[in-house]
């Protein structure tokens, strides 16, 4: 065998945990620390602890914290957008259609999808001034905005 090869060997080196637990052990370093021992481990212990030292847990909640409050903001934004009391003035119409709309009792989103349903394309027709095309623009604009229009021939 070698002389000199191997390292100097600690029968009593010391072992601090960062709980405060100490002991001795036979080492090849004479000071040990560690971070966790079996006096405060989670699996010894049956505490459900996390140990962070760098603030990773405290990032994670945040994070989902932020991503909780992004979802929740759009979703808000789509209720808004699909809202039944939206007023047909806010869809960019031209005003003398919005009037027209306005005059015969349809003011909000809500009115006209009840007037669709109720009597179809037709029933918008009847008004006087209301044609196919502002029919046709006005739906495709409710079905970007999320609106489901049924169909009508």
């Amino acid at each position: 065998m070698k002389e000199a090869i191997h390292p100097k060997w600690f029968s009593e080196a010391k072992v601090t945990c960062a709980c405060g637990n100490t002991w001795v052990t036979g080492a090849t370093i004479a000071e040990i620390r560690t971070d966790i021992c079996s006096a405060c481990h989670p699996f010894y212990t049956g505490e459900q602890r996390i140990v962070d030292t760098e603030g990773q847990v405290d990032r994670f909640t945040k994070r989902l914290q932020q991503r909780a409050a992004i979802r929740q903001k759009a979703e808000d934004r789509v209720a808004a957008r699909t809202s039944p009391t939206l007023s047909l003035a806010d869809l960019d119409l031209a005003k003398r259609y919005v009037t027209l709309f306005a005059e015969n009792g349809i003011e909000v989103v809500g009115d006209f999808m009840k007037k669709l349903q109720e009597g179809g394309d037709e029933a918008l027709l009847e008004i006087p001034g209301i044609g196919r095309k502002i029919l046709a623009d006005l739906k495709k604009t409710l079905r970007n905005r999320g609106y489901e229009i049924p169909e009508t021939e």
